[in-house]
C-alpha cells in the first residue's frame, strides 16, 4: 500500500475540523466552539 505524505502539526497550528459518527447515531465534531483553547485527540489502535 502506498503511503501519502502527512503534514505534521507545529506549535500554533490550528486543529483540523473532524466529524465522527458515534454508535448512538449522533455526531461529534472536533474542535467544538466551546471557548476552550485546547483540543486533545487520543486514538487507541488496540494491540499491535
Amino acid at each position: 500500500m502506498a503511503q501519502t505524505e502527512v503534514k505534521k502539526f507545529d506549535s500554533g497550528d490550528l486543529f483540523p475540523k473532524m466529524e465522527f459518527k458515534l454508535t448512538d447515531g449522533t455526531a461529534l465534531t472536533l474542535p467544538e466552539k466551546d471557548g476552550k483553547t485546547w483540543c486533545v485527540l487520543l486514538i487507541y489502535r488496540g494491540r499491535w
